[in-house]
């Protein structure tokens, strides 16, 4: 079986928050002043479906043909996050435009603190970043990413991390985290704006929603534990991983692709004798990127029947995250039910 899935993807139905996710998730350049801005559409859904109604939370990037990792931001790009109250980005090297952006007051959420495996929360899980955030709160103290900004000075974390997927959004139970932070901030930093009881309903919401699509994923890992999958981008790591599949990707193939470099002949050749060798189970490939080099992983892939599931970068059209994400999770159970 062949499956071959293009962005957008066909919607599931939309529960009441997942409507509110999508609602008011606007762009840089419909709008001229948001309290909330996100870096990307995929955190500004998961704000808005916090707040509701109560305003609007603005994306800097909302448009599925643009690439985060390389986006110049505009002059009005600058003047929305600077004069916004509170701003969320991904981190990790993965929307470093944001760094020169973020004015010197707002409180900044960034997600890839919230991943088990960042930088100093391997072991701990991403409840250290939480308890941080809630210490830092409670203290009274000036928001540290704030601080930083403030001085001119490069946020740590920014910068690409060698050894650390960035892609967190598609890890359900680091999204799980930050919806929580994100929260507590939106409460700590809008409290006039966003009435506390509709703002903890629809956290819990929120929460049972992504909680369900984690079950999703540990069902599909109970079933499929070491079958294995060739990404030709780290996009796909973590929803692989929480399936349970063991990468089978020739070492440095990945890296090279998500960086514009050529794959060398030879990691290349390696590539598609593993998938003509039956050792992947599906392939998962980015939508909005890629190459000679995909598309000849694609060919190989339909030659020998294995499965190709497309990921992207940002949403659909009219989509929330969660519509998002589930959608990502049937086109999974598709292709590896056979």
């Amino acid at each position: 079986m062949i499956l071959r899935r293009t962005a957008p993807v066909t919607l599931l139905a939309v529960s009441a928050v997942a409507l509110a996710g999508c609602a008011g998730t606007g762009s840089a350049e419909g709008s001229e002043k948001a309290p909330i801005v996100a870096s990307t559409d995929v955190y500004a859904s998961l704000a808005q479906a916090l707040v509701g109604d109560a305003t609007e939370v603005v994306a800097v990037i909302d448009d599925a043909g643009q690439d985060p990792h390389g986006y110049e931001a505009s002059a009005r790009d600058r003047l929305l996050v600077q004069d916004a109250t509170l701003v969320i980005e991904n981190g990790g090297g993965y929307d470093g435009f944001m760094d020169e952006l973020i004015g010197e007051d707002a409180a900044v959420v960034t997600a890839v603190e919230y991943a088990h495996d960042f930088p100093g929360n391997e072991g701990h899980g991403a409840e250290a970043s939480d308890d941080a955030a809630h210490e830092e709160h409670a203290e009274g103290e000036e928001h540290a990413e704030g601080e930083e900004h403030a001085e001119g000075e490069e946020h740590e974390g920014h910068d690409h991390i060698e050894g650390f997927n960035e892609h967190v959004w598609y890890d359900a139970h680091t999204m799980i985290h930050l919806v929580g932070a994100l929260a507590e901030e939106i409460g700590h930093e809008l409290p006039d704006l966003v009435d506390a009881g509709e703002l903890e309903a629809n956290r819990d919401a929120l929460i049972a929603e992504l909680e369900g699509l984690e079950g999703r994923l540990e069902a599909l890992h109970t079933a499929h534990e070491g079958e294995g999958v060739f990404l030709t981008e780290p996009i796909g790591g973590y929803l692989a991983a929480a399936a349970g599949l063991s990468d089978v990707t020739p070492e440095g193939f990945a890296e090279s692709v998500e960086e514009g470099q050529d794959v060398p002949p030879a990691t290349l050749l390696d590539a598609t004798r593993v998938i003509e060798a039956g050792d992947a189970a599906v392939i998962l490939v980015n939508a909005q990127t890629g190459g000679a080099e995909t598309e000849r992983v694609i060919q190989a892939a339909e030659g020998a029947d294995v499965p190709v599931v497309e990921l992207s970068e940002l949403l659909g059209d009219g989509q929330s995250y969660i519509d998002w994400m589930g959608a990502n999770v049937d086109a999974l159970e598709e292709a590896l039910a056979g």
